[in-house]
């Protein structure tokens, strides 16, 4: 990665922020652009083709069904410096939070034993939360927009949600996308179990709160970053 921008004529950078990295490394600015993230493009594409073949993610339809009526958070756990207490801590919330009536857990598994060993004994015999194989992407992206709070420890999931307007709630004490903490999309929760739950119940309870996250600005792009990167490319 480093040896391709040294040689790189055109820098497409996702935010202004990237951008700002890239001129403090001397990049120099005429070869920068901010186009917005293609992940993003990716993301609205297959939602739309979704709403327009909603075959594409049939296999959700049972559990959505099942889950009618409810509020879904949406999980994804699987960073590495989260194994063994955080992954612990992490299932205590998801229970403490499976313990509303108004909630159901939708939980894509990841296959790692360390997740895996860490979920099912606290979860498993939940009947509000399923614990689930991996999604491909139609299905993930379904899953997002079905859900009313996302909880993850990923990274792309902090750009992709907000683009649903899903506010995201990020089981990290640091993360490489600040974008999303500054914009207000997304908030910083750590690994802590009370604060996991605190911060869930209060975006479920507090429609202020939820509306504040879930109508801010996505700094990640609108759909439009392969357009503009094709166009500059033309020029």
């Amino acid at each position: 990665r480093k040896v391709t921008g040294a040689v790189a004529d055109l820098h497409f950078a996702p935010t202004e922020t990237a951008a700002a990295a890239l001129r403090a490394e001397n990049v120099p600015a005429d070869r920068i652009h901010i186009t917005g993230n293609t992940v993003i493009d990716a993301l609205l594409a297959t939602k739309a083709r979704i709403d327009e073949q909603p075959g594409l993610a049939a296999g959700l339809h049972g559990l959505l069904a099942r889950f009618a009526g409810k509020r879904i958070v949406a999980v994804t756990s699987h960073r590495r410096e989260n194994f063994g207490d955080g992954m612990k801590a992490i299932a205590e919330a998801i229970a403490a939070i499976a313990g509303r009536d108004d909630v159901a857990v939708i939980f894509p598994v990841h296959p790692n034993p360390h997740v895996r060993s860490a979920m099912e004994p606290t979860l498993g015999n939940l009947s509000n939360v399923a614990l689930i194989d991996p999604l491909d992407y139609p299905h993930f992206v379904r899953l997002l927009g079905a859900s009313t709070i996302v909880l993850t420890d990923s990274g792309g999931v902090q750009e992709e949600a907000p683009s649903l307007g899903k506010p995201v709630l990020v089981m990290r004490e640091t993360t490489e996308r600040p974008e999303g903490i500054e914009a207000g999309t997304a908030r910083l929760v750590g690994t802590d179990k009370n604060r996991i739950v605190s911060e869930i119940f209060s975006l479920l309870d507090d429609e202020g709160a939820y509306n504040g996250m879930a109508r801010a600005h996505n700094p990640f792009g609108d759909g439009r970053a392969a357009t503009r990167i094709a166009e500059i490319i033309a020029r």
